[in-house]
């Protein structure tokens, strides 16, 4: 799912700037920022932040919340910080340029919220562009080293959320039980409702519950691009314009 690549992407209350970053801000990334619950949330880790919108959205939607992105590519982590430093938002965000693996090994603190859009391809044909390939292969940060760290990284009462393609989220949520994380909320996404599903949402944390909270997102009505579904809307119509 993808959107047309400007170098400044308009939000309602905020710019992204993206000339410089590898992953330009796409359908996935909002989506997530938008769905995550954030409520009573105090400290949020963002796990591979690129431009820094869904740090940025996280902000907006929980005043009392304080939020670090970490980013492993030099020039998307200075242009987050560029777009933390000018949301309105600024005193309570920050962007560390280091790998999570490293972050991990040296942090003390605690997160009651981990939220990613994570690299998800497995195998097949790399990209050309190696710092792009590196976002978007699980080259630099596999799914095992990503639940590794976020197992070490969690507060026991918090929860990880993040997006994935459907077949690779279904063998998340298997690995993820090696580590004692549990599904706990899961949302499936159709960008019509005649097609298959192509991602899906999912909320992590401690605790194995028997009744999973599970939904259905479409995001378009029609064949228009601007052709929304009322529940495409509701969810991020606070942070889309002309919504």
């Amino acid at each position: 799912m993808v959107m047309p690549k400007s170098s400044v992407f308009k939000f309602k209350e905020f710019d992204i700037r993206q000339d410089q970053s590898i992953m330009k801000v796409n359908t996935d990334g909002v989506l997530l920022g938008a769905w995550s619950n954030v409520a009573f949330k105090e400290h949020a880790l963002d796990i591979g932040t690129g431009t820094g919108v869904i740090a940025i959205m996280i902000a907006q939607k929980n005043y009392a919340i304080t939020v670090k992105g970490i980013e492993i590519d030099a020039a998307s982590c200075h242009q987050a910080k560029l777009n933390m430093k000018n949301s309105p938002f600024s005193d309570r965000l920050e962007a560390i340029h280091i790998s999570l693996q490293q972050y991990a090994l040296q942090s003390t603190a605690k997160f009651d919220l981990l939220i990613s859009n994570p690299p998800f391809f497995t195998g097949g044909i790399h990209s050309t562009n190696e710092n792009k390939a590196n976002v978007r292969h699980t080259i630099k940060l596999s799914h095992h080293d990503l639940l590794c760290s976020a197992k070490q990284l969690l507060t026991k009462d918090g929860h990880f959320d993040l997006i994935l393609p459907y077949t690779e989220g279904l063998k998340f949520v298997e690995l993820a039980q090696k580590f004692d994380l549990y599904l706990n909320s899961m949302t499936s996404v159709r960008s019509r409702q005649d097609k298959q599903i192509e991602r899906i949402l999912l909320r992590f944390g401690w605790k194995r519950i028997t009744n999973i909270n599970e939904k259905e997102l479409i995001v378009y009505s029609g064949q228009a691009a601007n052709d929304y579904t009322a529940d495409f809307i509701e969810i991020t119509k606070i942070f889309y314009l002309n919504m």
